[in-house]
């Protein structure tokens, strides 16, 4: 079991790796004619800044000597993962729709994940500069004014300084809030919310990209959310244990199951998130 002095050791190379990925990220951005897009497998779309993303994360992460499953290394065998006691879960650039868009709706998302638990957690947005981190019961995190920095060597107490524990308020009183993705919404999407407007005709639709909805509820910006199109464990691990962490939760459409991870099959069930003062 991953105790303090251990994750004092790991938050610096999980911080560090995802504020350089972000570098990597934004350097791309910024030269919007030269994406290099493609098409990977299951004909999403794939960039020059996934691909570096992902690079930079592997090398950082490389001496823990812990190995890294992700988005981008998809392909490893089940037989190959299927024992590992420990293990990192990355999407280095989730969000890669809204990031050709140009609307800045982007993350680095790596989780530790123990035994199949996610154990430590960063989301990081570099277009905003904000960083959320949580540990398995020791609560989540924001830390603001984070810039993207290709030689991002914070130790761990400049990452613990200025630490603001989320969700930022208590209880509102204003409409419930639906977050959804901005690019991947189903007619079951919207059956779902004309369900839940039945209940709350004044609820209002917060169109999003990339786990940065995970980010939303734990903050308190918004209640719920529902995803009815395939996402990956590496989309969910970071931000499930973020929203969890202040005191949110997330859970399988169909049966109200928690997501389980390092399944032969990588896909999750259709799920809904709920912040910790969800009113539903």
């Amino acid at each position: 079991m991953i105790n303090d002095k251990v994750r004092m050791y790991l938050l610096p190379p999980l911080f560090n790796a995802a504020v350089r990925a972000g570098a990597s990220i934004m350097q791309v951005y910024k030269n919007r004619d030269d994406y290099d897009i493609s098409l990977k497998s299951d004909r999403t779309p794939i960039t020059i800044a996934d691909r570096l993303a992902h690079k930079v994360i592997r090398e950082y992460l490389g001496p823990t000597r812990i190995p890294v499953l992700s988005e981008e290394g998809r392909e490893m065998l089940y037989d190959e993962r299927r024992n590992w006691e420990l293990y990192w879960l990355v999407d280095p650039l989730d969000g890669t729709v809204e990031f050709i868009k140009g609307n800045n709706e982007f993350t680095v998302n790596i989780a530790l994940m123990e035994n199949n638990v996610c154990m430590g957690a960063v989301i990081y947005v570099p277009f905003y500069e904000k960083m959320y981190v949580a540990g398995r019961n020791a609560g989540t995190f924001l830390k603001e004014h984070v810039a993207p920095d290709a030689a991002a060597d914070y130790s761990y107490e400049r990452i613990v300084e200025g630490f603001r524990p989320l969700p930022l308020a208590g209880p509102s009183f204003r409409p419930l809030r639906v977050a959804v993705s901005r690019s991947h919404q189903t007619p079951e999407t919207h059956e779902h919310i004309a369900r839940l407007r039945e209940r709350f005709p004044d609820l209002e639709v917060v169109e999003q990209g990339s786990s940065y909805k995970f980010c939303m509820l734990a903050e308190g910006q918004a209640d719920y959310y529902v995803r009815t199109t395939h996402t990956f464990e590496w989309d969910t691990a970071a931000g499930e244990l973020i929203l969890a962490e202040a005191g949110g939760s997330t859970r399988s459409l169909s049966d109200g199951r928690a997501l389980r991870y390092n399944e032969e099959d990588l896909r999750n069930p259709w799920f809904v998130c709920r912040s910790k003062f969800c009113k539903v």
